[in-house]
């Protein structure tokens, strides 16, 4: 890593990168066919907005206009209840809703950005599994 801390791609991450270097899986992440769904106590059904393919979520994340890759996670119940919304939402695939905390995120973000490190994901929907392989490149 580079000796002025200005360099450092990472240096303003709680971790170092060692933390993100190499491949790690985060298991029952991702938007799912099994994802939890509110169900309508009067009815038995579960609501229409409720209702909701990975095809479809797959796509939407897809369809946000950014640089970053995004993958669809699923929405909590509360939230699909009080905002009448889809049993997914969209995110960067780094975000912490995935990798389990803020300072993970912001590890990954940096590396994302940052030329000193090749990123890759791979996001499995029938799993649920999101995986992500940091590297160093020949550069850094």
């Amino acid at each position: 890593m580079p000796e002025n801390p200005d360099d450092d791609p990472l240096h303003d991450c709680e971790l170092s990168p060692d933390a993100v270097l190499g491949t790690r899986t985060f298991h029952d992440v991702l938007f799912t066919d099994d994802t939890e769904t509110p169900v309508n106590v009067l009815t038995g059904e579960t609501p229409a907005h409720s209702q909701a393919t990975v095809e479809e979520a797959k796509a939407f994340a897809t369809s946000i206009d950014t640089d970053t890759p995004q993958i669809a996670l699923p929405a909590s119940v509360e939230t699909q209840i009080e905002t009448q919304s889809q049993p997914y939402t969209a995110a960067a695939f780094f975000h912490f809703k995935a990798t389990g905390s803020l300072e993970l995120h912001r590890a990954y973000h940096a590396a994302y950005d940052s030329d000193a490190f090749s990123t890759d994901f791979e996001a499995d929907y029938e799993s649920g599994d999101l995986t992500i392989t940091v590297e160093q490149t020949a550069d850094s």
